[in-house]
């Protein structure tokens, strides 16, 4: 028979970072900045007590590690119907990076335990890396799973049946317990609970734990494989200015400036690494085809690819060549399923890793992880995407090595691999590096360019099946969209719910002349009008277009951060007091269906004009 019912879900309180600021030393300024729990998080706890508290004897158990401070999101947490919560502090835990952090928090699960069931966030929208859950499913040797935004629990039977978002649509998969899942941000409503009642919580459902209480260690900085170098923050200076006039001439004022800028010209290569060169970062890499001829020697660097993802594949297969340029290495690509059919000249070597529409990731872990060890990259490679992100975190917490998520620039210095990774919405970059001796990054999608004359048909020198486990296994996978699409526009239109979806059709002559793609606030996509990969915002994805124009959002700093990286912003609100002329370049303030129009009419005419003379 089954024990009770004891659901655990990790938090994590992270500051509010629209005040963020960083201090003389270039690290962030706690101090005086308000701190709350992950929103990812409150979803955790929600699903914690809804499950927990299904059966008479349940338990739901809200764990968290961090100074004093954290006790007021176990606190909250308790508010909102958990049980009792558990605070690890200790300044031994200082330093601590995504590995040292999951060692830590799994081993107080196994001494607050057994659970058969932990859920956490996401991902937390301060780092943004999406690697503690799946690392601490690895360290345990549980299940992984996410993110879920449907899910069913047999505790009876010891398993579970999830419906996870993917970067493409949506994965529903069936695995055993015990489970470590995390909650994407449609799973259930966010847990919350005002100050009040959080003051009034009994100070002995919250108990504390230290490094002491989980044995030898080593904990914290010593035993983390990452470090952060220099951060600095990524200052966005729009124009914040307001058109005024009749809305022929701001249309004609908007598309003449955009010509100014170079705006509508030729595509640039890519607005996170125009953004770092606007902080003043002089280490910002020079795209030339240096380390693009395939130099071998026995150092290797991996890109590690979802072959499906053509054009992500290609970006780090290229940068893989590049980086084995530079440190007198070879480059090798590493294809999940499948391959795609053109790749940059200059791979010493394509590996398939195969396996049926049923493999999990974890099964793909299983064959790589002998791969790697055997192999020793200098450097591994993987995608910012769902998979690669959960496949790189049972990677690197398999094997102990450091693994730095999300960035946006690579960089080579003193022999070490640099990876700048933006956090905070964007508003910090942080240059990250890793003291293992093989070095694992994942790379966002549509940062890094691709030089389509050095394509050429690849072929595969070796493949490697992948047999089941069944310890999770993918039931169907359902595509939505194509996410490349939106990571490499030059191009965005961002849609509110100021425009209905039945209206969309109207947006197709200016999307048309704009050559644009179709990006959402996450209301939009909550009422089901667009696909969540088109979501932008903290709990979405970025972009950096040439431009990007919002349309109808009011534009609330969570949706705003999402565009900070778009080289110019033009925003069109009925609304004069709405948020997002803050956000933007040039702001107007008018009835899109009355502006759009008069807009698309002064582009076609410049259109025209260029036709004609050829300037």
């Amino acid at each position: 028979m089954p024990g009770p019912r004891r659901i655990a879900a990790l938090v994590k309180q992270v500051p509010k970072f629209e005040r963020m600021e960083l201090g003389a030393d270039g690290r962030l300024q706690r101090e005086g900045i308000e701190l709350e729990m992950n929103p990812y998080c409150r979803r955790a706890v929600a699903k914690a007590v809804e499950l927990a508290h299904a059966v008479p004897d349940g338990e739901a158990v809200v764990m968290t590690m961090g100074p004093p401070s954290a006790e007021d999101c176990l606190r909250e947490a308790i508010a909102c119907g958990t049980d009792r919560g558990v605070l690890l502090s200790d300044r031994a835990f200082a330093g601590s990076d995504t590995l040292a952090t999951a060692r830590a928090l799994a081993a107080l699960v196994e001494r607050e335990g057994p659970f058969p069931l932990v859920l956490v966030g996401k991902n937390s929208v301060d780092a943004d890396t999406g690697q503690v859950g799946p690392e601490v499913a690895e360290i345990l040797g549980w299940s992984f799973a996410g993110p879920v935004r449907e899910l069913d629990v047999d505790f009876v039977a010891g398993s579970f049946e999830a419906l996870c978002e993917t970067d493409s649509g949506h994965r529903r998969v069936r695995g055993e317990l015990p489970a470590v899942l995390s909650c994407a941000e449609r799973l259930c409503a966010p847990a919350k609970a005002d100050p009040v009642a959080r003051v009034e919580v009994d100070a002995g459902l919250v108990s504390f734990a230290n490094a002491d209480d989980l044995g030898g260690g080593p904990w914290g900085e010593s035993a983390s494989p990452t470090s952060v170098g220099r951060t600095r923050v990524v200052e966005v200076d729009r124009q914040g200015e307001v058109l005024r006039g009749d809305l022929g001439s701001q249309a004609r004022h908007i598309v003449s400036l955009l010509e100014e800028r170079g705006v509508l010209g030729t595509p640039r290569e890519s607005g996170f690494v125009h953004a770092l060169e606007a902080a003043g970062d002089s280490s910002v890499v020079a795209r030339e085809s240096d380390g693009l001829s395939g130099v071998t020697s026995g150092r290797e660097v991996w890109a590690i690819v979802e072959g499906a993802s053509t054009r992500e594949s290609q970006e780090l297969a290229q940068e893989s060549i590049r980086l084995a340029g530079q440190v007198g290495g070879s480059a090798r690509v590493v294809g999940l399923g499948s391959v795609p059919d053109l790749l940059p000249s200059g791979v010493g070597e394509v590996r398939l890793v195969r396996g049926t529409a049923a493999v999990s990731d974890h099964d793909y872990v299983d064959v790589i992880v002998p791969l790697v060890d055997g192999a020793r990259p200098w450097a591994i490679l993987l995608p910012s995407t769902a998979r690669g992100r959960a496949v790189a975190s049972q990677i690197a917490a398999r094997l102990g090595l450091g693994l730095t998520g999300d960035a946006v620039e690579l960089d080579v210095d003193d022999d070490r691999l640099v990876a700048w990774k933006p956090a905070f919405g964007g508003r910090l970059v942080a240059a990250v590096v890793s003291s293992s001796d093989v070095q694992m990054v994942t790379v966002r999608p549509g940062v890094l360019a691709v030089e389509a004359s050095l394509l050429e048909p690849a072929v595969v020198a070796d493949a490697v099946d992948v047999v089941a486990s069944g310890r999770v296994t993918v039931l169907e996978e359902t595509i939505e969209d194509d996410p490349e699409i939106l990571a490499t526009a030059p191009v965005v239109i961002g849609v509110g719910t100021g425009v209905g979806p039945s209206e969309y059709g109207l947006l197709e002559p200016l999307r048309g002349l704009l050559d644009a793609e179709l990006a959402a606030t996450r209301k939009v996509t909550d009422n089901g009008w667009m696909p969540r990969s088109r979501q932008i915002g903290i709990t979405g994805r970025s972009v950096a277009p040439r431009l990007f124009v919002s349309v109808g959002a009011s534009g609330k700093f969570n949706h705003a951060c999402g565009w900070r990286a778009a080289d110019f912003v033009v925003a069109v609100n009925a609304d004069p007091d709405a948020p997002v002329s803050e956000h933007a370049d040039l702001g107007v303030v008018a009835d899109w269906h009355d502006f759009f129009p008069l807009l698309e009419a002064e582009l076609t005419r410049v259109r025209r004009e260029v036709a004609v003379t050829g300037t």
